[in-house]
């Protein structure tokens, strides 16, 4: 059995923390915050400034790998996170009724819920497990070497106390230390390949009213301008977030942090519209996000590992923009592997290097390249070209065939030319332009005109009663 030093305790240090300790590893898990995720979700999300995570107060979406992976390795969680308020929704569900049931039909579910419902529900079971000890307020200050070529990591320092471990994690997130730790130490440079995202968010969550209306229809949950796109979060405890993405060089940006002014905006799309028209109870201020960026640090170059002792997961490792959510389900998948070959990764990282590589970096790469597109299409407010391209998006909300390809594409299932490159899809999809002979690429959002009027020039009280008229 192992020694593991886990330095982070977010969703991946408590993920793999778990793992490792049910199959009778022994953890050390150090948070550096003093403050752990508890009963009262609503202060917990609302009202806990946790400036190293940002992404905490941001909307989620659950992907099919949260729900495989924590059925595999603990029900008990998925079964909490179910009964602390998160539901399911199946990508079938837009249709009512489902299409005959094919193999892997059954994973295509979204979790909706807040992030914080995952890690209480997580934080609850790492303190049920009596191999995991979780010291909470212990910041880790500096790794321990050992001799070696390269240098084997051999623990941790806490203080003035060192903790000696088989292997350390570093599940410390985006702002993660160990790089600059690594290369003080005299080890080659990590090899980090960045991509800034010139994108900005910002997001508002609601609650709907105990006594109001809570159906909004039969609504898509994404609405698109040239220069913007919306959308929304139905989520946990009857909430939900509304979400803006814009350029970072969109000029009205900054008046978008005004609520009037972000609801009036919101209410110019149809899948948010929907939702604001159940006049539910603001939670929360206009909650923005930039600065973000696509980051691969391998800890792995030409010639090898560049340190044993230490692999890093979760956001240390791999981090996206949040576009298409697969921050959580990335995570949990290298939990599931580091737990299951931690005797192998302690001893020679190199294979664990070489999954993450093959699993995990076509992901990556791929959210690379859609960010750029996005990036362009929201900077030159530019409408969609590609006909068939769009038809795909517009034929998977009537078809079930084109739908299961475009779920799992979404839920990390199959790469994109895998799963739309088949026969059955390209015969769903020409059918459906057949049917639709008008079609066109086209967005259901406000034109740049209506955008200004309603952003720059008006009072708040004008902007919401003009919204709502």
């Amino acid at each position: 059995m192992a020694r593991v030093a886990v330095i982070g305790g977010g969703i991946s240090g408590l993920g793999t923390a778990l793992m490792l300790g049910r199959r009778g590893h022994t953890v050390t898990l150090f948070e550096q915050d003093a403050r752990q995720a508890g009963e009262d979700l609503d202060r917990d999300f609302f009202h806990w400034d946790r400036p190293r995570i940002p992404q905490a107060v941001q909307p989620h979406s659950l992907l099919a790998p949260v729900r495989t992976v924590l059925h595999a390795e603990s029900p008990d969680v998925y079964a909490d996170l179910l009964a602390r308020g998160a539901r399911e929704y199946h990508e079938f569900d837009w249709f009512g009724e489902h299409p005959p049931y094919r193999a892997g039909d059954e994973d295509l579910v979204t979790l909706r819920t807040r992030r914080i419902v995952l890690e209480a529900a997580l934080t609850a079971a790492v303190r049920r497990e009596r191999t995991v000890e979780v010291r909470s307020g212990c910041r880790v200050r500096a790794l321990v070497f050992g001799e070696g070529s390269p240098a084997r990591v051999t623990g941790v320092q806490v203080g003035t106390e060192t903790y000696q471990a088989d292997l350390v994690l570093d599940a410390a997130g985006r702002r993660s230390p160990v790089p600059a730790w690594l290369i003080a130490a005299g080890c080659r440079a990590p090899v980090v390949d960045s991509h800034r995202a010139g994108i900005a968010y910002l997001c508002r969550w609601y609650r709907l009213r105990a006594d109001g209306p809570r159906d909004p229809g039969r609504v898509k949950t994404g609405s698109a301008a040239p220069f913007a796109i919306a959308g929304v979060f139905p989520s946990d405890n009857d909430t939900f977030a509304v979400n803006l993405v814009l350029s970072t060089g969109d000029p009205t940006r900054g008046a978008l942090t005004e609520p009037a002014v972000f609801e009036a905006a919101a209410r110019r799309f149809p899948a948010t519209a929907a939702w604001l028209d159940l006049d539910p109870e603001p939670q929360s201020d206009v909650l923005p996000m930039a600065g973000l960026d696509n980051r691969w640090i391998a800890l792995a170059d030409d010639d090898g590992p560049v340190v044993t002792g230490l692999v890093n997961a979760g956001d240390s490792l791999v981090h996206t923009n949040p576009t298409s959510g697969h921050g959580v389900s990335l995570g949990l998948r290298i939990a599931q592997h580091i737990a299951t070959h931690v005797d192998q990764i302690a001893e020679d990282p190199m294979g664990y290097h070489t999954w993450t590589a093959q699993a995990l970096r076509p992901w990556f790469d791929a959210q690379v390249t859609a960010d750029r597109a996005t990036e362009q299409r929201l900077a030159e407010s530019s409408p969609a070209s590609d006909r068939r391209a769009a038809a795909l998006g517009a034929c998977a909300f009537d078809d079930p065939v084109v739908m299961r390809a475009r779920a799992q594409v979404r839920h990390l299932v199959r790469p994109a030319d895998e799963a739309y490159g088949t026969d059955e899809v390209d015969r769903h999809v020409t059918a459906w332009l057949a049917a639709h002979p008008d079609f066109s690429p086209q967005h259901d959002g406000p034109t740049r005109e209506e955008w200004e009027a309603l952003v720059t020039g008006r009072s708040p009280a004008r902007l919401l009663t003009a919204a709502k008229a």
